[in-house]
């Protein structure tokens, strides 16, 4: 188990520091809140002091009754817990894959497409060649453009079950390299060593240069593509909560776009794609066939153009959509509410006071002393006043940035409640990708070499590989000071004995 602090510093930034990991032998609530208590105690830091905790959305972890954050807001109930944005967008693009069937269809085509591909390395150099011949053909006909860094060779990329960012690197890997797939495949075809190989590659083959499967990969490049952007930007460290949630309703936005607006555009990609490549276009005016045996299914008869623009197309982007609007509803929360009328965005035109005083009387008021609340009307009353008038206040597009000019132009000294309440709202934490990153310098560092590695060690250089930003500040004789005064040791006495 992975622990991180996230913090705001005295600049104003948010930090999010790696904290301690810690080998537990079971997963449940109990022992989890157990091993965290006694970390925190180590370094007399008191649970009474969190305000704010966030994990995946496990069981273990966000029970409403005996998870993990109930545990804590027992004991802390300023402790508020959030569900991990990055977390509920990757269950958002799950469910979506698996409701609609040509979606769940075409991933599971993908992956056999990659298989197929990528088991061989025999196969991956002849995509490499492949690749490397069209590049100069491309050039010689000036329909590719040169220059340092453009046109290298890349690999085909192999999605990951865990992490949907890898779908969308998949499906653009694949239009890069569509023709060369396609003439791997044929040589497969052709000179393969056996029959299964042969087959394979054939069955393979008719589905990638099938209509179906090129619709819905570009749709699939879109739709992911929205979701990567939000994706990147949960991940990063100094992200807030509010800002996250901006970001959460400008996807849904582009998503309710691209399905008022978007089949039009979509449609004539998928026919320039398709003319471009000799692949078979239906005629979109004929009734459309269900499949062999459920014709008679059918009640009412449908075209070719309505099954893809209805069944596939808005069935897809809908259930995206849905599933954004289910999993994300901290916009109901009235924490969150109340929070928003701190946001600087447009100018403060969301500031209110009585939300904001209402905020720390409701949800902070063990920050707040009964005389603090009532010299915070009174400050931002003189805040409201100022921030119209003054220019370094203006045009600020979120919560941190409102904190870290507040720092630097000392106005948290003058108002100190205001301050505070800004940092508490931006310890609350969006995602645990941090925590995922220090499991992934995990595997860096325990290798099957350090196998026998013991946990405080593996702690100590755990700290020392992620924090490089705080260990670059060590002197290298201070510790070897520090070492030298734990004990009187061996070498040191014959040292001091020869040089006498």
């Amino acid at each position: 188990m992975a622990i991180v602090l996230r913090f705001v510093d005295k600049q104003g930034y948010i930090r999010e520091r790696f904290f301690d990991i810690v080998h537990v032998h079971e997963t449940n609530s109990l022992t989890l809140k157990k091993e965290i208590c006694d970390v925190l105690s180590c370094h007399n830091l008191s649970v009474q002091n969190i305000r704010g905790q966030g994990y995946d959305g496990a069981s273990n972890m966000r029970g409403e009754w005996n998870g993990l954050q109930a545990l804590f807001i027992q004991e802390c109930p300023y402790a508020y817990y959030i569900h991990c944005f990055a977390h509920r967008l990757q269950l958002t693009l799950v469910a979506t894959s698996q409701e609609v069937i040509p979606v769940e269809q075409f991933f599971t085509n993908l992956s056999l497409l990659i298989n197929l591909v990528s088991s061989s390395c025999k196969r991956v150099d002849q995509l490499r060649v492949a690749r490397a011949a069209r590049i100069a053909e491309l050039i010689a006909i000036d329909e590719l453009e040169t220059g340092r860094g453009q046109n290298q060779m890349g690999t085909l990329k192999r999605p990951g079950t865990t992490r949907w960012g890898s779908h969308f690197s998949s499906i653009c890997s694949l239009f890069t390299e569509y023709e060369d797939i396609c003439s791997v495949l044929i040589d497969v075809i052709n000179y393969g060593n056996t029959s299964t190989q042969r087959s394979e590659a054939d069955r393979v083959y008719d589905f990638m240069t099938s209509f179906d499967f090129v619709l819905v990969m570009h749709m699939m490049r879109d739709i992911l593509g929205f979701a990567q952007v939000l994706s990147q930007a949960l991940q990063c460290k100094s992200q807030d909560i509010l800002n996250a949630l901006k970001l959460v309703s400008v996807t849904k936005d582009r998503l309710q776009s691209y399905r008022d607006n978007g089949w039009n555009e979509l449609f004539t990609n998928v026919k320039t794609f398709c003319d471009a490549r000799n692949i078979e276009m239906p005629d979109m005016n004929v009734i459309y066939k269900a499949g062999r045996g459920r014709i008679r299914k059918q009640n009412d008869p449908i075209t070719m153009e309505h099954h893809y623009r209805i069944d596939v197309f808005l069935a897809t982007v809908d259930s995206q959509i849905l599933e954004m609007k289910n999993r994300f509803k901290e916009d109901v929360i009235e924490l969150l509410i109340l929070s928003s009328a701190l946001h600087p965005k447009d100018n403060f035109q969301a500031f209110n006071i009585e939300q904001i005083c209402q905020l720390a009387d409701k949800f902070y008021s063990a920050d707040f002393t009964d005389q603090e609340k009532l010299h915070l009307r009174t400050q931002l009353e003189l805040f409201q006043i100022e921030f119209s008038c003054n220019s370094q206040l203006q045009n600020l597009s979120s919560l941190q940035e409102l904190c870290q000019v507040l720092a630097k132009t000392r106005k948290s000294m003058c108002y100190t409640l205001i301050d505070r309440l800004i940092r508490l709202i931006l310890t609350l934490p969006v995602s645990t990708a941090t925590t995922e990153r220090a499991f992934s310098a995990m595997k860096i560092i325990k290798t099957c070499l350090r196998s026998r590695m013991e946990e405080d060690f593996l702690a100590n250089s755990m700290i020392m590989y992620i924090e490089k930003e705080i260990a670059r500040t060590f002197d290298v004789n201070s510790i070897i000071d520090d070492f030298d005064k734990i004990k009187s040791r061996r070498a040191q006495f014959h040292m001091s004995h020869t040089v006498k």
